[in-house]
């Protein structure tokens, strides 16, 4: 591609479908493989003395085991509304607060409810991989344009094979996601 327009075309052509790949990976992670993890507890809202704050923001998140989210307030007032922000938060976890530490503990999954889990992961990726083609779609009309404003024909269709090379690697990056976040899900 000689013409120098092309270029910022390209550019936001990676740097969108970067994104759309660090969205797909950052949704799986929120789904639960029966693996604790404290981002599962990223969408848990806590009231701070009348604001409303995430978890991260009043207490320490860890996972002292593959089963367990150990949650440590830095404030011991702090146990009733992170307990009761972790029910209101609708996961399905029950936290046990024993004065100190509230603790959640993770039941391991049934074959059915892993199954479920990979619909889940399944709906993320084709979510992830419209929003890639959806790029590749404007990518295509920006080039048209150029077209229209002087780029040459060869250059445009060069281009355009080119997108859709681009286009078919960020798509396999989704699928080698989703594949990894099966395997996970479905070991037991």
């Amino acid at each position: 591609m000689s013409d120098p327009r092309l270029k910022p075309v390209f550019d936001s052509l990676k740097e969108q479908m970067d994104k759309a790949v660090d969205h797909a990976a950052s949704e799986f992670t929120k789904i639960r493989a029966g693996k604790a993890h404290p981002s599962m507890l990223d969408s848990v809202k806590v009231d701070y003395y009348g604001q409303l704050v995430p978890l991260n923001q009043v207490a320490s998140v860890n996972t002292p085991d593959a089963r367990t989210i150990s949650i440590q307030p830095w404030e011991k007032a702090m146990l009733g509304p992170i307990e009761k922000g972790i029910i209101i938060s609708n996961l399905g976890f029950n936290p046990a607060n024993d004065g100190v530490v509230i603790r959640v503990i993770l039941p391991p999954l049934t074959e059915e409810r892993r199954k479920e889990i990979v619909k889940k992961v399944k709906g993320e990726s084709e979510t992830a991989k419209v929003a890639i083609r959806n790029i590749r779609k404007e990518i295509n009309e920006g080039i048209k344009k150029l077209q229209k404003d002087g780029l040459p024909e060869d250059d445009a269709k060069t281009a355009e094979a080119s997108v859709q090379k681009t286009t078919d690697s960020y798509i396999k990056k989704v699928d080698d996601l989703t594949a990894a976040k099966e395997a996970e899900v479905m070991h037991v």
